[in-house]
């Protein structure tokens, strides 16, 4: 088992995974920028090393820094959160050469389902559907024109290295190609370095569905379950749940085999989310990308399965058997739904920095609340603008959205414009209570909300 674990991340991941390390009796080290020096994951670690100015360049992506702070601090073990480097190939190798363990998947692992074109090549190898789309990186228009013509319009256009919505571009007809692959292409160079995109077959109204997996260092992978995240604005995820009301138990346990068979081909280990859209009238699932680390939404699958995830992750990377952790045949209990509250007007969606004058959480049977801000606190404007996940668990559906409801109208967040007010609104709409909505839900909700 580890000593001690680096943190190499801020804010509620952060404070969640020093909670991991605690019950687990493991030191930890956080890390933090100038920005974040009154921090609660800097006053509850055991270490607290500042690595540099606010800007995230200069601090929690400053990889000579981190490395640095583990060494001084004699931590044997990295944990990267989500964001930042959490899907860093060379994070993780640079870990590895410095003797340094990183709990997640190995290098090679997180650069090849990192690249989407590759991974998408692969799974389709392995037998997981994929959309259709070209094979491998288009350059030219000509080249980007012959696939979408024997796709088929509407295409989408996707960064090679991308995430977060970055350079992507949904092309309608031929004549828009050249202009949108170029700006897809530009996009894409300054957020990730490198101009390289593909295209696949553009589903008009889908569902966004992900399948939670762990995987150990012995070849053993399971999954968790899935979860639906198709609320969304600008590919920004706002409310989660599972299980998915789209989904049945005999689909999920098809997709779920797939899933844990490709993951066990590939040598998956530790924590990762498949992710596929759903083209709900075809009744057909497509992969569209992996995320080689843990997800924002986790706790909806720790809630329906009673597992932590995070102290998973620590186990699996320091060589335990997964079988050991996890039970065989392992069932979802109930229904569980997560909140995003963000820092952001609920009308403009602008950023809301800021200091935070009062702070109330709600509680109460099957409420819970990850967050690492408080009364006082100040939202800085270098970084993510998430503030805390609420999670519901009930016996049913009906029962985590009452829950989610009553939780939601009493969380007071003062001082800063929040997501809050738009998140009781999207509950309150009669197609997402019945279960009805896809990845445009949002689109059609503002439409609505401004006619209104």
């Amino acid at each position: 088992m580890f000593r001690k674990i680096l943190i190499a991340n801020r804010g509620e991941i952060a404070l969640r995974i020093i909670c991991a390390c605690k019950e687990l009796g493991i030191k930890t080290v956080a890390v933090y920028s100038e920005a974040d020096r009154y921090s609660l994951h800097v006053r509850f670690a055991d270490e607290a090393i500042c690595i540099g100015p606010p800007p995230a360049s200069e601090s929690y992506l400053n990889i000579p820094h981190i490395i640095s702070a583990a060494e001084v601090t004699g931590a044997d073990a990295v944990h990267p959160g989500y964001g930042f480097l959490a899907e860093s190939a060379s994070f993780a190798e640079v870990c590895e050469t410095s003797g340094i363990s990183f709990i997640g998947p190995r290098p090679e692992i997180i650069r090849l389902m990192g690249e989407k074109d590759r991974a998408r090549a692969e799974m389709a190898r392995l037998g997981v559907p994929v959309l259709p789309g070209s094979d491998g990186v288009l350059r030219t228009v000509e080249e980007a024109r012959a696939v979408a013509r024997q796709v088929g319009y509407p295409v989408m256009i996707k960064a090679a290295a991308g995430g977060g919505g970055r350079g992507m571009r949904v092309v309608m007809k031929d004549s828009e190609l050249p202009a949108l692959l170029g700006t897809a292409q530009t996009e894409a160079r300054q957020v990730f370095g490198t101009p390289d995109v593909y295209i696949e077959k553009y589903l008009p109204r889908p569902r966004h569905i992900e399948f939670q997996i762990l995987g150990d260092l012995h070849g053993q992978v399971a999954h968790l379950g899935e979860r639906e995240c198709s609320v969304q604005r600008r590919h920004q995820k706002l409310v989660e749940e599972s299980p998915s009301p789209a989904v049945t138990e005999e689909v999920r346990q098809e997709l779920g085999n797939k899933v844990v068979e490709a993951m066990r081909a590939i040598g998956y280990s530790n924590a990762g989310t498949i992710e596929f859209l759903l083209d709900e009238e075809a009744g057909r699932f497509y992969f569209i990308e992996m995320n080689t680390r843990v997800q924002v939404e986790h706790p909806v699958t720790e809630m329906v399965t009673g597992l932590d995830i995070v102290k998973k992750q620590i186990l699996l990377a320091a060589g335990e058997r997964l079988d050991s952790l996890v039970t065989p045949g392992l069932r979802l209990r109930g229904h569980a739904l997560e909140c995003r509250i963000v820092a952001e007007d609920p009308d403009t969606f602008r950023p809301s920095a800021g200091r935070i004058t009062a702070f109330h959480m709600p509680g109460g049977t099957g409420v819970r609340v990850d967050s690492a801000v408080y009364a006082e606190a100040v939202i800085p404007p270098y970084y993510d603008s998430l503030i805390a996940k609420l999670i519901t668990h009930g016996k049913n559906r009906e029962e985590a959205l009452a829950r989610m409801a009553r939780s939601l109208e009493m969380f007071v967040v003062e001082g800063i414009s929040t997501s809050i007010p738009i998140l009781r609104r999207i509950l309150a709409d009669p197609d997402f209570q019945a279960g009805h909505y896809d990845t445009h839900f949002m689109e059609r909700f503002t439409r609505q909300q401004v006619t209104v």
